[in-house]
């Protein structure tokens, strides 16, 4: 089996808008179709039109208010191979732009997870949440930056306290711990996500009843080879440095075993686990980690693409998990979202959420994208009744959050 770099790999694709096509026509073999015409055709114009006919509903506003408890609203100003330096933010919209997309589509509120730290966070809660109280949370972040303090440790868990003190309302942990973080930040070996340094924090997010919002994996596949068996191909030509195969990248499941660990050291702190629990395309194992750990819970950004294509599962997974499951988008305002079609801050985003959750509708697009962005498939909703759909669009989040009813 042949495994690809980046460079090969964007010179042969021809997908998305990287290549100009596939370097060779398809053979046909005694067990295919013969070809039509010369039998050459770029991966980047395959977009087949699905010949079904089964009901089409749009859900423009959901059935109860919706709070999003994730989406990034400002960014760090400098960040170097992945990790952010220096205490500047940047924001990504204004509160009234992104009110206009609330107000129309019936979201409530909005956490915005990437607030940064210090000056940068002072920043983004002013911007946000003091201008428009209970629309936005703001969350911080840690500082990374300063990992190669001798007294990071505690200088971190200051951080929070003074974070708390600001008005966040949790701690983002991007998947810049375990993938991307260093000893000297971008060089020597990763930092591990159960690292010792980092007790302090969260037990410091414990005592301000911070909840923490933790990214430590990706989809499987992103820890594979990047060829012809891949099904995020298309993906990871898009996005080669969310490639984690290889190299000195630990496997996706050390990085679990990891995070299981800090779980247990740290019982009191809550752990939001983000992207369905970083693993949407094995429930089972979701589920056993939310039946081991009490203080775990879960939402849906950038991952109905996976909990669509098997809708009777994730069913069964709403059912049972009801009061652990919080609704959350991964929303990112354009220009910059236009990168990330499944994610991209506009009505259509909303909308095709609450089609997954309220109906069940068959074979839909999971984002507003001529070629379906993480994977060539489409998604059936899992109609999930009134009772469960109040607690995922708004119950838990309020309950775990700490917010206002």
């Amino acid at each position: 089996m042949k495994t690809w770099n980046r460079r090969s790999w964007l010179k042969a694709a021809g997908l998305g808008w990287l290549g100009a096509g596939l370097a060779r026509p398809l053979a046909a073999t005694a067990e295919s179709a013969p070809p039509v015409g010369d039998g050459s055709l770029s991966l980047r114009d395959f977009r087949p039109k699905s010949m079904l006919h089964v009901p089409q509903t749009r859900v423009e506003r959901p059935r109860f208010p919706v709070i999003d408890i994730h989406t990034h609203l400002s960014s760090a100003r400098e960040s170097v191979n992945g990790v952010a330096i220096g205490q500047g933010v940047t924001l990504s919209t204004t509160a009234p732009k992104a009110l206009e997309v609330m107000d129309r589509k019936g979201v409530r509120a909005m956490v915005n997870l990437t607030g940064g730290h210090g000056r940068g966070l002072t920043e983004a809660i002013a911007s946000f949440d003091r201008a428009h109280p209970g629309r936005f949370y703001t969350c911080a972040e840690p500082m990374f930056g300063e990992i190669g303090n001798p007294r990071y440790a505690q200088v971190q868990a200051d951080a929070v306290d003074e974070a708390a003190r600001a008005g966040a309302k949790g701690l983002k942990v991007l998947k810049t711990l375990g993938l991307y973080l260093r000893e000297r930040v971008t060089e020597g070996p990763l930092v591990k996500v159960d690292d010792p340094r980092f007790d302090p924090m969260w037990e410091a997010c414990a005592a301000h009843g911070l909840p923490v919002f933790i990214h430590v994996g990706d989809p499987e596949a992103f820890f594979l080879p990047i060829d012809g068996e891949n099904e995020r191909f298309d993906e990871l030509g898009n996005h080669p440095d969310w490639s984690f195969h290889g190299r000195d990248f630990p496997s996706f499941r050390e990085i679990m075993e990891a995070r299981d660990r800090v779980y247990a050291r740290h019982p009191r702190t809550q752990f939001l686990s983000l992207h369905v629990g970083h693993d949407a395309e094995n429930l089972a194992f979701v589920g056993e980690s939310l039946d081991r750990f009490p203080n775990m819970t879960v939402e849906l950004g950038a991952r109905i693409g996976e909990l669509g294509r098997q809708p009777r599962t994730a069913r069964r997974f709403f059912e049972r998990y009801q009061d652990r499951i919080l609704f959350g988008t991964d929303a990112v305002p354009p220009p910059e979202g236009l990168k990330y079609p499944q994610q991209v801050f506009t009505d259509e985003l909303y909308e095709i959420y609450y089609r997954f959750l309220e109906t069940e509708d068959e074979y839909f697009d999971y984002a507003p994208a001529p070629v379906p962005p993480q994977g060539r498939w489409r998604i059936y909703g899992v109609g999930l009744p009134e009772a469960i759909l109040k607690k995922v669009y708004f119950g838990n989040a309020v309950r775990v959050l700490g917010l206002p009813a």
